[in-house]
């Protein structure tokens, strides 16, 4: 019995392939050793940015002695929620039905068949701050497998029939008044000071913060205009940015957006631009614009993987400690600065003797300040990030995710379409041809990974919705009918393989997958949108796009499965809900593709729900509220019309 993890193609496997622990990787022979041997199944599921999966890793993986029992008591499995999310879906949702906050690292004891039926999350090496000690888990679940199996197996029939209900029930349908509702309640959790939902931790939630712009801009509702605009504000200013590198962070430890856990994740960044961009239209903000620049900048430089697409995420960590990599002593910048233009530097960026945080500082431009120095800062700024590159670099997960690279390809389009940047969209495309020519399956479907070469032979709903989005989005970007193409594409192969035939809706896995207990269908979204969600806004813009009306019908039938699910869950259904809003209040404007001055007038549009279709015509219409203009020659009157004049 060994470590089977060297083989593997993630980052995040292979940095447990030196464990005592006998890890497997997911899969039969797994399964097979567990049935054979009569040992439960541990499975251990993380992911390579994840500051607490490494905590554990080092206290307990790393240790001979807990590794030891591991092997002796259990069928250790370790699995990449990155690689595998349909796994990590099933086994946070039986932690959540045991009465449990999910997260990572995630600790799930199943049977040798996989079903769950007792699990956590961190566990210390021994009992700390109220949580049991590993080892003590270890052998409190082996006596309970061994003595008590009749419990065992009411847990798992439990647990296997909770994780089967996927909804479907009786529910009013939806308007765009519940919508607007719902922002509002959503509005009452905002912090009007500091921004973000509620205190601490808080998360940028881009999805959520666009589901309440759209709602702000269709109601004009002044509190949710200003609720988006200073909670990115706040955001673009505070220490989750990285002000020297460019590039957002996870979330925030804090309340005020000072100290960041340190990961950085290319679908937060991907959905940060597209927010950034959208509402930049509106307020012509200059520092959402830098922020966009600097994020974009980050990704070119640091980001690309496999040739033109985008690896996954940057570690927290760095020798051993979070944020090292980008926090300062402030002797250091004085060294660095000289004695005066340290001084000006530390007053706009927040840098003391004694440190805003453990002892160091994290930039940041929280506090309000002038703006007389700025090109000095610029130049600061260059020096500080050409020392910071000397330092050990934070690891990189570099596998090349589908539908991660798909919002930050949907992201870059927007982004270059708006702020006339052909460098931004060529970014895009490059990697979009990175994923259809390394990613294609047979049947059209997409595999979830790319990691040293090698696609992974499993693919979800969620890559072929966000990559479908990512499509339409280059072809509004570019006019080029092959993006259109290519998401119609997409979206059969997901009616073809994932549409539930019998209640509706889309399985995040396919019907040929055979390797899991239960075929999820979530509305729900996670640190991404879903795929459900997501799939209802593609279906409404090719609805619009192409005049095909089994697109918008399909739109509906996805909204209508989850609308039982509305009324206590709403805010975690942003996805869908601007999906809908997209079906029920599109503005469709058809564009001339050699008439500049119109492209321009729509370039600059603040509406959300703007759709573009090109034309090879030289007249341009615009519907909207299922009424069509007359065909206009004139970007004044486009811009009119478009301004609802």
């Amino acid at each position: 019995m060994t470590n089977r993890l060297a083989g593997e193609t993630s980052p995040y496997l292979r940095q447990h392939q030196d464990n005592p622990v006998h890890w497997w990787p997911w899969g039969d022979a797994a399964l097979a050793e567990a049935r054979s041997s009569g040992r439960p199944l541990l499975l251990s599921i993380g992911y390579s940015a994840c500051h607490w999966c490494h905590v554990m890793a080092h206290e307990s993986f790393e240790n001979p002695e807990i590794a030891a029992l591991m092997n002796r008591l259990f069928v250790n499995v370790k699995i990449d929620r990155e690689e595998r999310p349909d796994l990590d879906a099933i086994y946070q949702q039986a932690l959540q039905h045991m009465g449990q906050h999910g997260g990572w690292p995630l600790t799930m004891f199943c049977t040798p068949d996989g079903q769950p039926f007792w699990g956590g999350t961190y566990f210390p090496p021994a009992p700390r701050y109220g949580r049991p000690g590993f080892p003590e888990v270890l052998q409190a679940i082996h006596d309970l497998w061994q003595r008590d199996r009749e419990r065992v197996d009411h847990n798992v029939a439990a647990l296997v029939d909770a994780l089967a209900h996927d909804g479907g029930g009786d529910a009013s349908p939806l308007t765009l008044e519940m919508l607007d509702r719902g922002a509002k309640a959503i509005l009452s959790h905002v912090d009007m000071e500091h921004g973000g939902l509620g205190g601490a931790p808080k998360f940028p939630q881009p999805g959520l913060f666009d589901y309440l712009w759209r709602s702000a801009k269709r109601s004009k509702n002044s509190g949710l205009h200003q609720a988006v605009t200073l909670t990115l504000d706040r955001i673009c200013q505070g220490g989750i940015t990285d002000h020297l590198g460019g590039g957002f962070m996870r979330y925030s430890t804090d309340d005020v957006w000072l100290a960041p856990h340190f990961e950085k994740m290319l679908y937060d960044n991907g959905q940060l631009i597209d927010l950034l961009t959208l509402v930049w239209q509106d307020t012509q903000n200059p520092l959402f614009q830098t922020r966009i620049e600097e994020c974009i900048t980050w990704v070119s430089r640091e980001m690309l993987a496999e040739g033109a697409a985008f690896a996954a995420a940057l570690d927290a960590d760095s020798e051993g400690h979070e944020g090292r990599f980008y926090t300062w002593k402030a002797q250091e910048i004085i060294d660095l600065l000289g004695p005066e233009t340290a001084r000006i530097f530390a007053q706009a960026y927040d840098v003391s003797i004694q440190g805003n945080w453990e002892g160091v500082n994290i930039l940041n431009r929280s506090k309000p300040q002038g703006h007389e120095h700025e090109e000095q800062l610029a130049h600061s700024r260059t020096i500080l990030l050409a020392a910071r590159a000397n330092r050990i670099r934070p690891g990189r997960d570099d596998k090349v995710l589908a539908d991660w690279n798909g919002m930050m390809i949907a992201g870059l389009a927007r982004a270059g379409f708006v702020f006339i940047r052909p460098d931004w969209l060529d970014m895009a495309e490059r990697a979009f041809a990175v994923i259809t020519d390394k990613m294609t399956l047979a049947d059209d479907r997409l595999a979830h990974s790319l990691c040293q070469g090698q696609a992974s032979h499993v693919g979800f709903a969620d890559d072929l919705a966000h990559m479908a989005r990512a499509a339409l989005a280059l072809y509004q970007a570019t006019g080029k009918a092959d993006y259109l193409t290519w998401a119609e594409t997409w979206v059969a192969a997901a009616d073809r393989h994932h549409w539930d035939k019998a209640k509706g809706g889309y399985f995040q896995v396919a019907h040929s997958a055979s390797d899991v207990i239960v075929r999820t269908k979530t509305v729900m979204d996670a640190a991404v949108p879903s795929a459900n969600g997501t799939m209802v806004q593609v279906l409404a813009i090719l609805a619009q796009i192409t005049d095909k009306p089994a697109y918008a019908d399909r739109a509906q039938a996805v909204v209508t499965v989850f609308m039982d699910q509305f009324n206590d869950h709403f805010a975690n259904m942003s996805a869908l809900l601007t999906g809908f809003d997209l079906a029920v209040d599109p503005v469709l404007v058809t564009l001339p593709r050699n008439n500049a001055e119109m492209i321009d007038v729509v370039r600059h549009a603040a509406l959300p729900n703007l759709i573009i279709r090109w034309t090879d015509e030289v007249m341009a219409t615009l519907c909207r509220n299922s009424v069509c203009s007359a065909p206009t020659g004139s970007p004044a009157d486009l811009a009119r019309m478009l301004r609802g004049e």
